[in-house]
């Protein structure tokens, strides 16, 4: 490891937006539809707009704060620079739970497919199969993840799309509620708004991959594309779930036609299309379910790799670059290593342990962004920016605030033993919190990780 390579310069606005889309996995609103629509009593796309909103308020506090840190260290980067670097470093391990898990969700819902498809099989070639290839690809070049990654995730949305073309048709057929346009999805009575934000809660998951994209700042052609990048990610993917889970709702009002009620899936592609239909429906999720597996990996491998190059973790290993292929080649197969352990843990846990870190990023974003610029740099000298700087981002702190007060018990119990951890590392790092914790984003390493645009294929 003694050679170390650098980032290449070389993803454009769409590969960003396309590795954003594919880390959200269009087709998960499918796999969680019956859990929501329990959780709402029948009302999965209100769920889903809250959510949205939600998201577009913090979305554009990452945009802010990408202009003013361009680098890929995110949430803890921004917290470290605004408020403290202590607070800095405990959003970064939070944050590091759920991208470290998301990568581990992909392979499990995989070997979930897998396991309906060849159930004789064991679990356990499913998980080493897929781990090895993911790792394989994403080792080998960040054009090529993108590239990939696009071909899979057009498939993914165009099946999305020929669901909801099927929808329409089966309801002016008399199927579901017989209706094609109706507010019911949205609001009827039996909906309550706790069990509206119960039920953000859980879709916010499929959300996330909005400011994963941050991490591909050092990659991108200009640094000015991100804010952009961040803001069409979280809103073409908010309109994907949100006419996907309408149309679902509106063919199936409640429940009562799913045998399995925890992944409906497989179901909703018989019952909407038939066998063929199932098909394709099944082959579509197969297709999302992998292109957010190296959304993923590639992410949280970066993520890595910010840490390593600035000390926080070891940086020989964590802050290595393969000179050849441009890729954190140690970081990536560590997170394989993770991957493998989708043999063991459910489903369901592991969304929730990922929501608690996903939520807590989020709403700090949202407050550095006003310690940024109403105190560190005082820009707030008008109405207009004191819409901008203060009232937009204090509405999505509350509003992220209310949706993690609103996980369930397993998510804040995990989340806090896994922030006690942080804290026990973080007192080891400074010994006994008597030094500063090193920076997340030091200039000299930012510098080294990425090639000036000239080099780029």
């Amino acid at each position: 490891m003694a050679a170390s390579g650098s980032l290449k310069r070389n993803l454009g606005l769409w590969s960003i937006v396309g590795l954003g889309l594919g880390y959200m996995t269009p087709t998960v609103v499918f796999d969680t539809f019956g859990i929501v629509s329990g959780e709402t009593n029948g009302a999965v796309p209100a769920a889903y707009l809250i959510a949205l909103i939600v998201m577009i308020f913090t979305a554009f506090s990452y945009g802010k704060m990408v202009k003013v840190f361009p680098t890929a260290g995110s949430a803890y980067t921004y917290t470290r620079e605004t408020m403290s670097p202590g607070l800095g470093f405990l959003v970064g391990w939070t944050s590091l739970m759920d991208y470290l898990l998301l990568p581990m969700v992909n392979c499990l819902i995989a070997r979930l497919y897998m396991e309906s498809l060849v159930p004789d099989a064991p679990p356990w070639v499913w998980v080493v199969l897929y781990t090895v290839i993911m790792t394989g690809i994403v080792a080998t070049s960040m054009r090529g993840t993108a590239n990939f990654n696009a071909v899979l995730l057009i498939f993914a949305i165009v099946m999305v799309a020929l669901f909801c073309v099927i929808a329409v048709v089966n309801l002016t057929n008399g199927e579901g509620s017989g209706i094609v346009f109706s507010p019911e999805p949205f609001m009827h009575e039996g909906v309550h708004m706790s069990a509206l934000l119960t039920g953000a809660t859980v879709v916010c998951f499929s959300f996330i991959g909005f400011d994963a994209v941050t991490m591909y700042t050092n990659e991108a052609k200009h640094v000015n594309l991100m804010p952009k990048a961040i803001l069409l990610t979280v809103v073409s993917g908010g309109l994907i779930f949100l006419t996907a889970s309408y149309f679902a709702q509106q063919l199936f009002p409640d429940n009562s036609q799913f045998n399995i009620v925890d992944d409906p899936l497989p179901e909703i592609g018989l019952l909407t299309g038939g066998p063929v239909f199932l098909g394709f429906f099944l082959a579509a999720a197969f297709a999302a379910t992998i292109a957010s597996g190296l959304a993923s990996h590639a992410s949280v491998s970066r993520m890595l790799l910010v840490m390593g190059r600035n000390g926080v973790l070891p940086r020989k290993a964590f802050g290595y670059i393969n000179p050849k292929t441009h890729t954190p080649m140690f970081n990536i197969i560590l997170v394989g290593a993770v991957c493998l352990l989708a043999m063991s843990f459910s489903l369901e846990f592991i969304s929730a342990l990922i929501n608690f870190g996903a939520l807590i990023a989020f709403t700090f974003v949202n407050l550095t962004v006003i310690a940024h610029f109403a105190f560190r740099t005082r820009q707030v000298v008008d109405f207009k920016s004191a819409f901008n700087y203060v009232v937009m981002p204090a509405i999505g702190a509350i509003l992220t605030g209310v949706l993690w007060v609103s996980l369930h018990e397993t998510a804040l119990i995990g989340g806090a033993i896994w922030l006690t951890i942080g804290i026990i590392y973080l007192a080891v790092l400074t010994r006994g919190f008597k030094r500063t914790v090193r920076s997340f984003d030091d200039p000299e390493a930012d510098a080294e990780m990425s090639e000036p645009e000239a080099a780029t294929e």
